[in-house]
């Protein structure tokens, strides 16, 4: 039954034409996930959601054409394309990963109905149209950002930064709307309180449009920030100090049009090395700008999983064990998340997960949000040794294949956590069911078909 559903399925997508946009929608469905299969196979990864998100809110820095390719069709950039509409701005999707942006008519008392705030508010990438609109037409008005539920994420760092750029802001408790106003943003010294990637996003796109010269200090310095910079400068910013904390920024009065290819997504290729290394199966990822990866490579390698890099391909040879290193001293392995360039906070879940089936034993250390981790009794349920040790630390005791997790019902409280739960269910015996899997589709494109053309037996309800 199950493979002529997908034999069903499969001839269903080959209907599709082109420039359909294949990301589902709905907020309700369900995985049914028959675990204990090995995959084979290649895949490719999809465009980078988190640059994604902040390229597509720059486009609003000039009126311009921008094209943008590689683009993920993901829950997440559909909803920020469809907030661009809303104001006005012109989005021709050219096919399902290219689409052209011109936001010449600007609508922006659009962002005071009921429309706009309902949809900004269930995606956290709404806070990043701020900055260019406060350039271009002096308001902007944010409602709440919503996203995973995976902790406090505040909003403080995008609020002091625009404040010594000259913007002022008022919040309604009652509406939980914030609005901006500003007679004209000015360059500014801005040493950042944290190192908040989309935080430097919203203070940079605010500086290259500003009077005079800014300096930002403790800057996010991620690839995907750092191709934001690269593109405002292609579009006539004058950007300096490009992949380091310490950025400075020359105003300009205006930016022109251009065209940007989105990076392929560390997280993605990092959850398809967990997946091949718990479910035993031989994959290569293609085209994944090793360049771009920092430690993670290294970092999953540390946890005995085989690696091959063949030129900007990504071989894991499938592996009957694989065993966690322990550090130089004999010590405990530990696996936390630091900025950029240490190890991203996005993948702390996989690693969890993909120990499960370790030979040996990790603490796994997820210092940046406090809620992250709570997913993990369902992987005890499931069979897995992990002690849960506080909100922000778990230790997982490696089972080394010698028993296989077993299926049960789950849902997915988060992207990450969802993808993690998926890895865990493939690897299973027996059949799980994951529920809320819009969480999923937020940031993994097409998830179960891909992972079909594997050998997956994954159904979608």
């Amino acid at each position: 039954m199950l493979n002529q559903i997908q034999q069903q399925q499969r001839q269903s997508a080959n209907q599709l034409t082109a420039n359909t946009t294949f990301a589902p929608m709905t907020d309700n469905g369900r995985f049914i996930v028959e675990g204990g299969h090995q995959l084979a196979g290649e895949i490719v990864p999809q465009g980078a959601k988190n640059e994604a998100l902040q390229i597509i809110s720059a486009t609003l820095m000039t009126d311009q054409p921008v094209l943008l390719t590689n683009l993920p069709d993901i829950r997440d950039v559909n909803k920020l394309l469809d907030l661009l509409t809303g104001l006005g701005a012109e989005v021709e999707r050219i096919d399902r990963h290219t689409c052209r942006v011109t936001a010449k008519n600007i609508d922006v008392a659009y962002m005071q109905s009921a429309d706009y705030v309902r949809d900004a508010q269930h995606i956290r990438g709404s806070v990043m149209l701020i900055a260019p609109l406060l350039n271009r037409y002096g308001r902007a008005t944010l409602p709440k950002p919503g996203g995973d539920k995976i902790g406090r994420r505040r909003l403080d760092t995008h609020l002091l930064g625009l404040q010594t750029l000259g913007a002022d802001f008022k919040y309604d408790a009652e509406r939980f709307i914030y609005s901006f106003t500003t007679d004209g943003l000015k360059g500014a010294y801005i040493h950042m309180d944290e190192i908040s990637v989309t935080g430097t996003a919203n203070v940079v796109m605010a500086a290259a449009l500003a009077e005079g010269e800014s300096t930002i200090y403790n800057a996010a310095c991620e690839p995907y920030l750092q191709q934001l910079c690269k593109m405002l400068n292609r579009m006539g910013a004058k950007i300096e100090g490009i992949g380091s904390n310490l950025l400075k920024i020359q105003g300009v009065e205006t930016l022109g049009g251009t065209e940007h290819r989105m990076l392929p997504d560390m997280i993605e290729i990092g959850s398809f090395i967990g997946l091949a290394a718990m479910t035993g199966s031989d994959i290569t990822i293609k085209d994944v700008s090793v360049e771009n990866l920092g430690i993670i490579p290294r970092t999953f390698e540390r946890m005995g999983i085989q690696l091959n890099i063949n030129g900007d391909d990504i071989h894991v040879p499938a592996q009957d064990h694989y065993e966690i290193q322990s550090f130089i001293d004999g010590g405990l392995m530990t696996i936390y998340d630091a900025p950029w360039p240490g190890f991203t906070p996005d993948l702390m879940s996989i690693c969890l997960v993909t120990a499960i089936q370790a030979r040996g034993s990790v603490l796994i250390h997820q210092k940046m949000f406090e809620s992250r981790l709570f997913f993990v009794d369902k992987l005890i349920d499931m069979g897995a040794q992990i002690i849960l040790c506080d909100p922000h630390r778990a230790t997982v005791i490696g089972l080394d294949k010698r028993a296989p997790l077993r299926g049960i019902s789950m849902s997915s409280p988060d992207i990450r956590a969802g993808v993690s739960l998926l890895i865990a269910a493939l690897s299973a015996e027996g059949t799980s069911q994951i529920d809320n899997i819009h969480q999923i589709d937020r940031g993994y494109q097409d998830i179960d078909g891909r992972l079909r053309a594997l050998g997956a037996k994954i159904i979608r309800e």
